[in-house]
């Protein structure tokens, strides 16, 4: 059984690569840590810009923007901030890293949470494996280490920022065998709602109602076999 995420942290920096990443499953720990007093923020490496079929960048990146903040605020994170790199694209390494240790050192976390980036993942009773983003593996790897990038004075020595030598924990997203988990059954609802404010990228995946698509999902990404609704995490020290 995993252990409860410990909660002697105060603020913490959530990263992934695309607008609706932390959508599919994580805002529903981010509505329980906010609902508890705890201060999270958000940062996209991407706009998503290359995510939407059929529509093109220019106007799919400021669309995708708008609809994370919408749907930030609905688990009560009313920061977030955009990298800018190019969708689909990310590359692991030095970077990468650069931008990412610097925003840890503005945002200043105790806890940084990012997804799961191995190379494939399997949702539960589904097979075969999916491939995962190639986005989603460069920034993982990148996050991991920026943490001590952002400590360290002499790696990037002419970022501006102060480095930041209070990250505590790094969480990984987990779905299948998690160590520690986040109960979030008083969350689900927020979460359902949160991932809807994706609105118009939800209608181009399929045809079924936006609130459907986003309930799926939700179920499928907090809802264990005994029935539980929890979200698992990796936990690192920072």
């Amino acid at each position: 059984m995993p252990t409860p995420m410990p909660d002697d942290w105060q603020r913490a920096l959530v990263i992934a690569a695309h607008p609706d990443d932390i959508e599919y499953g994580i805002a529903a720990a981010v509505a329980v840590w906010t609902a508890a007093g705890k201060e999270v923020h958000y940062l996209l490496a991407t706009r998503g810009e290359a995510g939407m079929a059929g529509v093109r960048p220019e106007e799919a990146g400021p669309l995708r923007e708008e609809e994370e903040r919408r749907s930030a605020a609905v688990v009560g994170v009313t920061e977030v901030e955009f990298l800018d790199h190019r969708d689909g694209v990310l590359v692991e390494g030095p970077e990468l890293r650069r931008d990412l240790a610097a925003a840890i050192r503005r945002h200043k976390p105790e806890l940084v949470v990012t997804g799961y980036f191995g190379a494939t993942w399997t949702p539960p009773g589904v097979s075969p494996a999916y491939v995962n983003s190639a986005d989603h593996r460069a920034l993982g790897q990148s996050v991991m280490d920026a943490v001590a990038d952002a400590s360290n004075e002499w790696i990037f020595p002419d970022l501006a920022e102060e480095p930041w030598r209070g990250v505590r924990y790094i969480a990984v997203g987990e779905m299948l065998d998690p160590p520690h988990e986040v109960d979030v059954s008083s969350a689900v609802e927020l979460a359902v709602a949160s991932l809807a404010e994706h609105r118009r990228y939800l209608e181009l995946l399929s045809d079924d109602p936006v609130d459907m698509q986003a309930r799926q999902v939700v179920d499928m990404s907090t809802m264990t076999e005994d029935g539980r609704r929890r979200v698992g995490f990796r936990l690192f020290w920072g």
